[in-house]
């Protein structure tokens, strides 16, 4: 439609701060008149003042203007006989025009106005009733369509920004999934359909649009039409697609097991904190059983169990990734939980810390080994945080579920004098928790420096064997060994004579910053203290400043965060099924594809598999491995910040790939380490043949023929290990750059000051008398004052004694 010199007018003197605009557009020497200048410049002083006394009295922002009133200027503006417009010529030439069409005008000038008005006044009658048509009869219109109406550019603006809109939204990507229109294809789909609508589209619809603009309601209007257009228009596209997540499709995973769902199994949850006798109740009734199985979350508590059942007299088996132990006539097995087998029949089956379901890496291990064990009864121990999506899952597999709840033997206990973040303040018993392993050697270093205890160390990175033979140390009374220092390690798997949990700080690096610890784990941690039956029934724990004190007591006061999904990973099969679709990329891409295609159930998501990503990225280099080489050895436990223990993953697969035996080719440490770079020695050396052991038990025998040799330099390092640190009194590595320094002041030690400050710090005031010192201790609104006191306790609901 023509935009001429009066719709120009009408849009300049639309604001007041524009109507001088107009006086210079009326006198430039580039609007002729074929009457001649005086006619023009009469009818201009009269133009002037009519559009002045038009628009004095009405907002610049929010000016509207009437049908009458607009076709009044219309008619005004026709008087002045304007005539060619060309702002780059001197010349005045004449030329003989139509007069102005009324509704082509009226059109335009429309266009002009329109950003004044408000999206409501769109609405009008005669489109209304697009939005009650059938999606199916709007896209046979469109596709009758020989051509589009014509749009203003301002309409024609409003529909691009619209389709614009519906390309980035996030909604209709996710519904576009159920007609198989993936993520990836989704922006090309929504492109070849803007084109198409474009190109075809009636007025009432287009004027329907524009009236809604780019929002959710015109959304939700075109994606019933962009459906028929995609079923129409990418028929092959979505047969693909269909397939792919076909082959993808970890929706109700409980139907993977028919055999489980062919049995009516008993579900027992056993529900309470730490000492609270759950698991002690549970692994009775497993003892009981003609056939039972024990699924552990470590290898060491795995081992314990192993350990004290064929101890009571009942034959038991061990199965774990590294070491396979099988005793003559033994009907009872415990293993870790990623080998537990769902193709034996069991009387009574346990499942250990049954919270991990939620763990982001491992979660899959606990929730297969829920929904796949053929057995009687299953024995969950746990925390309350799983127990409503196990009610959900038993409805899903029509087991019946009976829930027994627990409490602590003895409260646990906060101490409300802290350590003063002094070292020194430590006493027999006392587990000193750290988040990393050079804070753990700092502050064996310091302790043993200043104090006369000796220290016995704990932390993940040990082999199992290590860790019990340093806590047997630390339970023996018999010994100078009477102060632990661990890391969050010893929250499972131990058991231990610790009185008073000290944690060291409470907020710890995650690999990209230092955050909180969070409460889930604080409460595990802070719960190992006191144990019934040893010689410190009653659990204490507070920490080493001040500062953290506060977060302490509100993790330990708030109740466990309620789970809404459990951890899934696909089988070997179904990865192997959905590799079928995409048969030219490399594992690594096709575990990436898995992620982004794969469909779940509202109460799972897919585990993290950023470590497995890694090894396979390692291994594309060797060539000659199938799919389920790949696989295996993507799940062999290395740790991939270790490069040394990386380096001998890819020349394992490398020897393996080229049907040469594994060798170990490593050699045996001549003795304990000196410092600190040598005991990392050993740790490596040891996390290597822990994964030569794995990879043994995963292929065939004769591809790693050394196992047994591996098997014995493994128990010969973790002893070495165990020499180590027993004797160790060097300081650690030089910590990373970035991370914050350690402090040392004259007369004892002191760590960095805390990062988590998330309450308010308490006041303390002293008070002193002629006979000594009273404390007022003032929390959250409780304050208690004890004179004449050294100590002062502090417990959930209230103060107790003196200790």
């Amino acid at each position: 439609m023509a935009r001429g010199p009066a719709t120009s007018l009408f849009r300049i003197y639309s604001s007041r701060s524009n109507a001088f605009k107009v006086q210079i557009v009326l006198s430039n020497r580039f609007f002729h008149s074929p009457g001649g200048c005086g006619c023009l410049n009469s009818q201009r002083t009269s133009f002037l003042s009519f559009l002045d006394s038009q628009i004095r009295g009405v907002s610049t922002s929010s000016m509207q203007l009437d049908a009458a009133q607009l076709g009044f200027q219309i008619k005004q503006l026709r008087d002045f006989h304007f005539v060619s417009y060309k702002p780059f010529s001197t010349s005045t030439t004449t030329e003989k025009r139509d007069p102005v069409n009324k509704e082509s005008f009226y059109d335009s000038s429309a266009t002009e106005c329109e950003s004044t008005e408000d999206n409501g006044s769109r609405n009008d009658a005669c489109f209304v009733h697009v939005a009650s048509r059938d999606p199916v009869e709007l896209y046979r219109e469109l596709c009758n369509s020989e051509k589009a109406a014509k749009q203003t550019r301002s309409d024609w603006e409003i529909l691009v920004e619209i389709f614009r809109s519906f390309a980035k939204s996030g909604w209709a990507s996710n519904q576009a999934l159920a007609i198989y229109i993936g993520a990836s294809f989704f922006p090309t789909a929504v492109h070849k359909f803007r084109s198409f609508f474009l190109k075809k589209c009636p007025d009432d619809i287009a004027k329907y649009l524009v009236s809604l603009g780019p929002c959710e309601e015109s959304e939700r209007f075109l994606f019933p039409i962009f459906v028929e257009f995609c079923l129409e228009e990418f028929p092959d596209e979505i047969k693909r697609f269909r397939d792919i997540v076909e082959s993808a499709d970890l929706t109700k995973p409980h139907t993977w097991f028919p055999f489980a769902r062919a049995m009516k199994r008993k579900i027992i949850y056993h529900c309470g904190p730490t000492n609270s006798g759950k698991t002690y109740n549970a692994l009775q009734r497993f003892m009981e059983a003609k056939k039972g199985i024990y699924c552990s979350p470590l290898r060491l508590l795995a081992m314990e169990v192993f350990d004290k059942v064929n101890a009571l007299g009942v034959y038991c088996s061990l199965h774990t990734g590294q070491e396979k132990k099988s005793v003559p006539f033994a009907n009872h097995i415990a293993c870790t939980v990623e080998m537990v087998s769902t193709d034996e029949l069991y009387d009574v089956a346990v499942i250990d810390e049954i919270q991990m379901m939620a763990d982001p890496c491992r979660g899959y291990a606990w929730t297969r080994a829920l929904l796949g064990l053929k057995a009687d009864e299953i024995h969950l121990c746990g925390d309350p945080s799983v127990l409503k999506i196990v009610r959900k899952i038993c409805l899903e597999t029509r087991d019946d579920l009976i829930e027994n709840h627990y409490e602590r033997f003895k409260p646990l206990v906060v101490e409300a004098k802290t350590l003063l973040g002094d070292l020194r303040n430590v006493r027999p018993g006392d587990c000193i928790v750290a988040f990393s392993r050079r804070e753990i050697f700092e502050v064996k270093l310091a302790i043993e420096k200043y104090t006369n205890h000796r220290c016995c160390v704990i932390y993940g990175a040990l082999p199992p064997e290590t860790r019990r033979q340093q806590a047997s140390l630390f339970n023996d009374q018999e010994n100078e060994f009477d102060v632990l220092v661990a890391s969050d390690a010893v929250g499972m798997g131990l058991n231990l004579n610790i009185r008073r949990v000290v944690f060291y700080s409470l907020s710890k690096y995650n690999g990209d910053k230092i955050v909180p610890v969070p409460s889930t784990q604080v409460k595990q941690i802070a719960g190992r203290a006191g144990r019934r039956g040893s010689r410190y029934p009653d659990g204490l724990t507070t920490t080493l400043h001040l500062d953290d004190l506060d977060y302490l007591i509100e993790c330990l006061k708030q109740p466990f965060d309620e789970v809404n999904k459990v951890g899934l990973f696909p089988f070997f099969e179904q990865v192997e099924l959905f590799a079928g679709q995409l048969p030219n990329v490399t594992f690594c891409q096709l575990l990436e594809k898995f992620g982004e295609n794969c469909r779940l159930d509202g109460s799972y998501f897919l585990c993290k598999h950023d470590h497995i990503k890694k090894v396979a990225r390692m291994l594309e280099k060797v060539r000659g491995l199938s799919l389920q080489d790949r696989f295996n050895f993507c799940f062999a436990p290395v740790n991939i910040r270790d490069p040394k223990a990386m380096y001998h993953l890819l020349r394992f697969a490398s020897s393996y790939s080229q049907n040469l035996p594994v060798s170990i080719a490593m050699g045996m440490p001549k003795g304990s380490a000196r410092n600190d770079s040598e005991l990392l020695d050993l740790e490596t050396k040891h996390q290597v043949l822990s994964m030569y052991l794995w990879l043994s038990h995963h292929f065939k025998e004769e591809t790693f023929p050394y196992a047994e040799k591996a098997a014995t330099m493994a128990t010969n390092i973790a002893d070495l290990l165990g020499e180590s640190l027993t004797k160790a009194c060097w300081k650690p590595e030089q910590r990373q750059a970035g991370k914050p320094k350690s402090q040392q002041k004259e007369g004892g030690y002191k760590r960095p000051l805390s990062l988590v400050k998330v309450q308010q710090k308490p006041v303390l005031e002293y008070h002193c008398s002629g006979h000594g010192v009273g404390f007022l201790l003032y929390f959250k609104g409780f304050f208690q004052l004890n004179a004449h006191r050294n100590s002062l306790t502090w417990s959930y609901d209230h103060f107790l004694g003196p200790l």
